[in-house]
């Protein structure tokens, strides 16, 4: 009755509509040549201390400097520098590309976090995540394109200015038991799926021909979007989430439920978070973003690093060795850094602190078409600023889309009579010299 009553010949076109509905996530072909079809970030939160991880400053001379306090080691054939503390990643030295020479505008935690994930500092705009999809789509259309683990804050996942379809799909929240951890609103076990499937065709034709009276209004059109997508997710997403089926060998060797929970290390578990990656990404979603936090080791510098990467070291290399073993780490582009660095430690001081770095610090990427086993940039001697080969944020944006195809220039929409894209009004370069 309330069908034929207030919508009348709109419900004879629902099927038609459906398909409507999913025209913002369809697979879009990349304007360039592609080298990777996803991404993975590890979102180390709180500024890794590059240093002690991959940045070795030997403490030599007369006058020490504030240079790395753990031990290192070259590693595989290609010789790079990687810590003691990280000893199942020093395993994949051959797979990464290590950038010493990042650069960011500011020390202040949520400005850079922000300016990291969305390419402005000051305001909101939509996430690296949610271009990509707006770029690409997503390969299944019964998942999202991007998908954001054990995230901070909204505005690290946001649409923003993009239709809402596109914005990142959050599970788990500031470091929230991952193994209880759903997506949010799209289960409902108390009605089957054929009388959920009405009920969403009654709700969508009203949505319609709401629209009908807003033309072009993107924001309402990702919502109707978003709807169809959220009860498509049903079918295909809590299967995702279950890690049931996974053997016992592949759960230990991602050290899933372990956590090294002191000082500022959260127990993120983020095995899970890394396993999950992996089946997502082999599920066909565009942008993963999972997220260790927090590496804000103010004091007891030493203790937290070591809880920081006794935690993420081991889920991390099982990350790449599987994406190596599927065939899937040369089409994936796989990035680790977070907002900022820290400078070393003074040689024979009594305090165990650090603070923040965001002149120089280091970021690696791995598999997706940049070259394997390789340096970009050098710091100074005490790794207080860059010395050759900078890369900025902008610079790391335009590069991330370039390896997926997409113009970091054109890739734009305006609002509100601003030109908006990941790159900000400066724009960016793509560091061909890291490129494959």
């Amino acid at each position: 009755m309330l069908r034929t009553a207030s919508c009348g010949f709109g419900y004879l076109a629902m099927s038609g509509l459906a398909g409507a509905a999913i025209s913002g996530l369809e697979p879009r072909p990349p304007r360039l040549h592609a080298r990777a079809q996803r991404v993975i970030f590890l979102n180390m939160a709180g500024g890794p201390a590059q240093l002690d991880t991959f940045d070795y400053k030997p403490q030599v001379g007369q006058k020490p400097h504030a240079g790395s306090i753990a031990n290192f080691k070259r590693r595989g054939s290609s010789g790079l520098w990687v810590s003691d503390m990280l000893p199942n990643i020093a395993r994949h030295a051959d797979k990464l590309c290590v950038i010493h020479s990042m650069t960011a505008d500011t020390s202040i935690h949520a400005q850079s976090m922000l300016q990291l994930h969305t390419g402005d500092r000051l305001r909101s705009s939509p996430s690296m995540g949610a271009w990509v999809a707006y770029g690409l789509g997503t390969e299944n259309q019964n998942l999202p394109g991007f998908i954001s683990f054990n995230t901070a804050k909204p505005s690290e996942y946001a649409a923003a200015q993009l239709p809402a379809v596109f914005g990142g799909t959050p599970i788990g929240v500031n470091g929230e038991d991952m193994s209880k951890a759903t997506i949010s609103n799209i289960s409902s076990d108390h009605l089957p799926l054929g009388v959920k499937r009405r009920q969403l065709d009654l709700i969508q034709e009203m949505n319609r021909n709401h629209a009908i009276l807003r033309t072009n209004d993107a924001q309402l059109e990702g919502v109707i979007q978003t709807m169809e997508l959220g009860f498509r997710m049903q079918a295909q997403a809590p299967e995702l989430l279950e890690l049931s089926r996974e053997s016992k060998a592949t759960l230990e060797r991602y050290a899933v439920g372990k956590n090294y929970a002191v000082g500022t290390c959260k127990g993120s578990d983020f095995g899970r978070q890394c396993l999950l990656a992996r089946r997502f990404c082999e599920a066909g979603v565009r942008f993963i973003e999972i997220t260790h936090g927090s590496w804000d080791q103010h004091t007891d510098h030493r203790r937290d690093l070591t809880a920081n990467c006794a935690t993420t070291d081991a889920p991390i290399a099982a990350l790449l060795s599987d994406l190596d073993e599927r065939g899937l780490l040369d089409e994936t582009l796989v990035v680790w850094g977070g907002e900022f660095g820290r400078p070393g430690l003074t040689p024979g001081a009594d305090k165990d602190q650090t603070g923040h770095q965001h002149r120089a610090f280091s970021f690696w990427l791995a598999g997706g078409g940049v070259k394997a086993g390789h340096v970009h940039g050098q710091t100074t001697h005490d790794g207080s600023s860059v010395a050759d080969g900078a890369v900025h944020f902008r610079d790391l944006h335009a590069t991330i889309l370039h390896l997926l195809g997409l113009d970091h220039d054109n890739l734009a929409v305006v609002s509100g009579g601003r030109r908006i894209r990941l790159t900000g009004l400066e724009g960016g370069k793509v560091v061909s010299a890291i490129l494959g």
